[in-house]
């Protein structure tokens, strides 16, 4: 910093903004089985979504406690690579995702008054 520069720190803020569809499409696959540990392919073929859009879209998820990761080792020389599953509070988030939409769907389609 220079001697004209100011810091200031914003500290953290709650995100109170509707995740993105591409991230509940996410969540929503991972809630399906909650046992499961997800290879990044697999969610990829099951949401449709390119790996550029997928991968951050874990990594943020991670971040926020909605999933863990762990890495697998496969035999035979093959790379290692990462897994993924919802957590207990990823499961709470799902649900409430849940709630939101079907609450969004009941407006989307509610009849106009005349």
């Amino acid at each position: 910093m220079t001697s004209n520069s100011t810091y200031i720190e914003l500290g953290t803020m709650n995100q109170t903004r509707r995740p993105s569809a591409q991230t509940q499409a996410v969540v929503s696959e991972l809630a399906d089985d909650l046992n499961h540990w997800w290879h990044g392919y697999e969610l990829a073929q099951r949401t449709g979504l390119a790996s550029g859009t997928l991968y951050p879209i874990l990594i943020r998820l991670a971040e926020r406690g909605i999933l863990e990761s762990k890495w697998e080792e496969p035999p035979g020389g093959r790379p290692p690579r990462h897994l993924y599953r919802i957590t207990p509070d990823g499961v709470n988030y799902a649900a409430t995702l849940r709630v939101d939409a079907t609450i969004v769907r009941r407006f989307d389609t509610a009849p106009e008054a005349t």
